[in-house]
């Protein structure tokens, strides 16, 4: 909140304008210059969004669990229903531009609820607001 509430008390400032900051998502540009291990100096990286790829049918842990639930029975496992949180944490996938080098790592940012990737740069809009003190 940009007003301040002492100054509000002050007999000339009884309507006063409160300037409240919109809600801005992370926005992350697209390139990014940051350090290469590979390349052993900084370069330009392309920056894009990590995502999990599509899970094996053939990993160990399907195996069992497939060859577990078939069959007459029902669930055999327990399924996890205490979720506590309301946001991933955001990865970014970097890769080093150079044409030789290619090499990819990925950067872990902290959590948010809306994420954007190359989005427009904007200025911080304000919604304003009046606040007229009533005194008795």
């Amino acid at each position: 909140l940009v007003c301040d509430a002492r100054s509000l008390n002050s007999p000339t400032e009884r309507n006063r304008l409160c300037l409240l900051p919109l809600f801005l998502p992370v926005n992350v540009p697209k390139t990014r210059r940051t350090y290469c291990k590979k390349c052993k100096k900084h370069q330009p990286h392309k920056v894009t969004q990590y995502k999990k790829g599509k899970d094996s049918l053939y990993a160990q842990g399907k195996r069992r669990y497939d060859r577990k639930q078939s069959g007459y029975g029902g669930q055999t496992k327990p399924i996890f229903r205490k979720k506590a949180k309301t946001t991933k944490k955001i990865v970014l996938r970097l890769e080093c531009v150079e044409p030789n080098c290619r090499s990819k790592r990925m950067l872990a940012i902290k959590r948010c609820k809306h994420f954007e990737l190359g989005g427009d740069k904007k200025r911080k809009q304000f919604i304003v607001y009046r606040v007229t003190i009533h005194r008795k």
